[in-house]
């Protein structure tokens, strides 16, 4: 079981009776308990880094743990961008690093939308093919 497992919490007490999961991260078999969220299996496996920075290629891994940020996004049985601080692991679960995403434009940032409005009107006119001004 995980290095880095908090066993007996001085405020939610011990942790028994919980029914015991593997999992595979990158190829190789953990443990973690039912109930566990993918990013709290992983720590307490001694796993920090999630996936890269899509530009830098520098080490990601939990930040906010709520669910804001998208820091611990991992793929899931070949789903990508699925956030590893809300996700409960399941038996045989397969979890791999986040693949490294796209930019989320292909344009420099001056020709960027500089509002929603203003993205939804080039998304939309994309959908139109160009016709809708």
């Amino acid at each position: 079981m995980g290095i880095n497992r908090i066993l007996n919490h001085p405020v939610l007490g011990p942790v028994e009776n919980k029914k015991r999961i593997t999992f595979t991260f990158d190829g190789q078999t953990f443990e973690g308990f039912e109930g566990d969220t993918i990013a709290s299996a992983l720590l307490a496996n001694g796993i920090r880094t999630l996936r890269v920075h899509e530009e830098t290629g520098a080490p990601r891994a939990i930040y906010c743990n709520i669910g804001h940020c998208f820091e611990c996004r991992v793929t899931v049985n070949e789903a990508d961008i699925v956030r590893a601080c809300m996700t409960p692991i399941q038996e045989s679960m397969a979890i791999e690093s986040g693949k490294v995403q796209p930019a989320p434009f292909n344009t420099p940032p001056e020709e960027w939308p500089r509002t929603y409005t203003e993205y939804e009107e080039r998304n939309n006119n994309q959908k139109d093919g160009g016709t809708n001004a």
